[in-house]
């Protein structure tokens, strides 16, 4: 004997949100991969560019890992985009410094990123696209800001490497 499936009682939200950002990466991937950058890379020659930040700061910026970090500002380096530096507020601490050929690969990264995000909102209505946003900036800055305490670690959803 089969049992029968709950019903469902409310819109899965969780498969739209994670769909809908898969793809939306996705198609960031393969946009930036044009220009020989990641989405990891662009988020790291942004922030870097806007103050001095370390490598720690855009870690947690980008949300990466120590590890992932690491071999993204090691490709910016390799690439004559980024150089770690030190800090000029603690000795200790590593900056990384965008050099001018990754000041202009950000510049370009930011308009196919701004692409990207113009294309998936022109599929949708004008007045259901300000909705839309409107409705997620409510939602992150207001009940999903934060996510819950959990006993084991929830993983995001990996992105294929593809």
């Amino acid at each position: 004997m089969t049992a029968m499936a709950p019903a469902r009682t409310e819109p899965d939200l969780s498969f739209l949100l994670d769909h809908a950002g898969h793809v939306l990466r996705t198609r960031m991937a393969a946009a930036l991969a044009e220009i020989g950058l990641t989405a990891r890379m662009h988020c790291v020659l942004v922030h870097a560019l806007q103050e001095e930040r370390t490598q720690i700061q855009l870690a947690e910026l980008g949300d990466m890992d120590k590890t992932t970090m690491v071999v993204t500002v090691d490709a910016l380096e390799k690439a004559g985009l980024a150089e770690r530096r030190p800090s000029s507020t603690d000795r200790r601490a590593r900056i990384i410094v965008v050099t001018e050929k990754g000041a202009e690969a950000a510049r370009r990264s930011q308009e196919i990123v701004d692409g990207v995000h113009r294309d998936a909102l022109a599929a949708l209505p004008e007045d259901e696209a300000e909705i839309l946003v409107r409705a997620m900036n409510r939602l992150v800055t207001g009940h999903l800001a934060v996510p819950a305490e959990v006993p084991q670690a929830v993983r995001r959803a990996r992105q294929n490497t593809k």
